[in-house]
């Protein structure tokens, strides 16, 4: 069994091919997709999207492959007006307790929640230990297909639909803010009021011209020795300079992974990309390292491999986990007034 390990997406620029574990066969493959959630429906849903390439692959809106992926969908008690939901983007361990427990948190709040398995669909158990199998790319596909397709739910109120995700999630948050990524999926103005990312893999910077300016919240470890603090904060500030509105709270001594309830463990076996410094232009679709503006020449995965190294620490921190669910909901009641 593979151990939930919030796992990064960042391999050679998300430029592998997304492939099919193998042998295994998709769950839902023969499942219609609703492209309406007009009826008030609630449960497990199917919901088409596409398996990109990679981020460039996304950007360009190169044709890819369709696919019909789910997600569950949960609402707070009945009220009188909308609620406000959230896309949860898991990590790379897939759909797990984790997600169900945020679940909880948020339908605690008020508001919906639609846990989309970005993973089971595609017939992938986890990435934790080959990001190759998938590109991030299609998790940012599936998360705004997702929030395309609540928009249209009678009991949801469209304007107020926000991310959340861990790690490999977290980077969904962040990169779904982003104008090539957001475009190359939804083709009106509608856009994810709300980015909360935990833990994020911050090392290699992907950035546009144009943002979604919505609201962000990260929340990072201060021990975090696998997606480190500081470049997370660095890339805060590129979200600010952008025109995004974005809240930065390091818990001081939590490590990846914090909101678990299992104590911080070293494994040897992850790979990090902490010393990684890719910063890559969706609108140009070129890279650079930003430390020296070195232009990063074909391969250009080569670079994203050679920085990559391994073992990082993950586990709970008890303040951490108590503290988060407090941020979060004070962040999301000014974000939505709720």
């Amino acid at each position: 069994m593979v151990s939930r390990i919030g796992a990064v997406g960042f391999l050679a620029l998300g430029l592998v091919i997304g492939a099919l574990a193998a042998g295994a066969r998709p769950s839902g493959a023969d499942e219609e997709a609703v492209g309406s959630l007009a009826d008030g429906r609630t449960g497990k849903i199917h919901f088409g999207s596409q398996t990109p390439a990679g981020y460039f692959a996304l950007a360009r809106r190169e044709s890819s492959p369709s696919v019909v992926v789910f997600g569950t969908l949960r609402l707070p008690p009945p009220s009188a007006s909308r609620v406000p939901a959230m896309v949860i983007a898991h990590g790379s361990a897939g759909v797990d307790q984790r997600e169900g427990w945020w679940a909880d948190t948020l339908t605690g709040l008020g508001m919906a929640t639609f846990m989309v398995d970005s993973f089971t669909p595609r017939g992938i158990g986890q990435t934790a230990t080959d990001q190759s199998r998938l590109s991030t790319a299609a998790n940012v596909a599936d998360a705004l297909a997702a929030l395309r397709l609540l928009g249209t739910h009678p009991r949801i109120d469209p304007q107020r639909i926000g991310v959340i995700g861990f790690s490999k999630g977290g980077q969904v948050v962040l990169y779904t803010a982003l104008e090539p990524f957001r475009r190359a999926v939804i083709d009106d103005d509608a856009h994810f009021a709300a980015h909360v990312a935990l833990y994020p893999y911050c090392n290699d910077w992907y950035t546009a011209a144009r943002v979604t300016g919505a609201p962000m919240l990260l929340l990072l470890g201060g021990r975090d020795d696998y997606t480190p603090a500081d470049a997370c904060r660095g890339y805060a500030e590129w979200f600010k300079s952008a025109g995004a509105d974005p809240t930065v709270i390091v818990y001081p001594n939590a490590y990846h992974d914090f909101d678990d309830a299992s104590r911080p463990r070293f494994e040897r076996a992850l790979v990090t990309g902490k010393h990684c410094e890719g910063l890559v232009d969706l609108d140009q679709f070129t890279a650079k390292i930003r430390s020296t503006g070195q232009v990063i020449t074909e391969p250009v995965g080569r670079y994203f491999r050679d920085c990559l190294t391994r073992g990082a620490t993950v586990g709970g921190d008890a303040e951490a986990r108590r503290r988060a669910p407090e941020d979060v909901g004070a962040f999301l009641r000014r974000v939505f007034g709720l």
